[in-house]
């Protein structure tokens, strides 16, 4: 699933080969902007060729596609066989994992970009119509949908009973998974098209006002806000915790690894591009893409560049991580997956 886990903490929980190379690229006509998943040897990626694929993660070879309505932008999640995903014309689908036939179908009133997070036998998902849904994953029914004053273009973030999601409204929002009720809500005093990465207590995000922001999102306070005072872009890409850690990217062309506690910087990096692809940590590395066509490794304690590979077009998906391989696609519509360079 987008970020990896319930919490979207942006960290994987397998490692990667120290050096990699590129073990197979398959061609779309279309951009990818969708992160894929990786589940039991398949790689599951969207595009804007409206297709949901389903590749071998060995060979590359392609097992399946099924055609949605409209481009697939939000990253797909698979849990117990099943590949949940929304497109552009606001359609979410439910897929057999294994054959690509659709299950059921839910239609919301404008598109969704936002990714799918599951929790209690439920799925819960953002909408440009400024809803969020929480459907049933058995059969797609609808339990409860949450209305936000803006468009939900971030992914919601899942803690126990808890569906945490930032806001086109300004609102970081805390609603309770069972009933859909607001728990609390949060001012950001900005737009988030981010994802909130959740490590107990607190809430990491990025917004549009040039701010990243720590948050206690059971207290229902701003703890720390970080900005660079040279550079004064937005942030679209989604943080990642880990260790007392959080590590963002911006549309300011750079990295950076802030203190989870403070905000304070210890380290920033700088690539050639704007980045929305949400970085990875895997390991003492961290992954990203840039809208310079470049694949990044970074050193997670001192920001140095450990490794590049350049794809050739701008990179808005983020990694993908699974059975020591990375997979990513690019605004070229080429997926690529990169194994051990033995």
């Amino acid at each position: 699933m987008f970020r990896g886990n319930q919490q979207q903490s942006g960290v994987s929980p397998g490692p990667l080969p120290e050096k990699l190379r590129v073990a197979w690229t398959a061609e779309f006509k279309e951009p990818i902007v969708s992160t894929a998943a990786i589940v039991d040897g398949i790689v599951y990626v969207g595009g804007d060729d409206m297709g949901l694929h389903a590749l071998d993660l060995e060979t590359g070879r392609e097992k399946w596609t099924f055609k949605a309505a409209e481009a697939i932008r939000s990253a797909p999640l698979v849990h117990d066989r099943v590949v949940y995903f929304g497109d552009q014309e606001g359609n979410f689908y439910a897929i057999s994992a294994a054959e690509g036939t659709e299950k059921w179908k839910f239609k919301t009133e404008a598109e969704i970009i936002s990714s799918a997070n599951h929790g209690e036998g439920r799925i819960v998902v953002g909408s440009y119509d400024g809803f969020v849904y929480c459907l049933s994953m058995a059969d797609g029914s609808l339990a409860w949908k949450f209305e936000t004053a803006g468009r939900v273009h971030g992914s919601p973030a899942v803690s126990g009973d808890n569906v945490i999601v930032a806001g086109c409204d300004e609102y970081l929002h805390v609603l309770r998974l069972s009933d859909g009720e607001s728990v609390r809500k949060v001012s950001m005093d900005s737009v988030s098209g981010a994802s909130a990465a959740v490590g107990g207590s607190r809430a990491f995000v990025g917004t549009y006002g040039n701010a990243v922001l720590g948050l206690d999102w059971k207290e229902g306070s701003v703890l720390w806000r970080f900005s660079d005072p040279q550079r004064q872009f937005p942030f679209m890409a989604s943080a990642a915790v880990v260790d007392e850690a959080v590590f963002v990217a911006g549309r300011d062309k750079h990295v950076y690894s802030l203190d989870a506690k403070t905000g304070r910087p210890s380290w920033s990096f700088a690539t050639d591009g704007r980045i929305d692809s949400s970085p990875v940590v895997v390991g003492d590395r961290i992954f990203l893409g840039s809208g310079d066509g470049n694949l990044y490794a970074i050193h997670r304690a001192t920001g140095k560049e450990a490794w590049r590979y350049e794809t050739g077009a701008p990179i808005s998906a983020s990694p993908a991580v699974g059975a020591g391989r990375l997979v990513i696609g690019n605004e070229d519509g080429v997926l690529f997956c990169f194994a051990a360079d033995n």
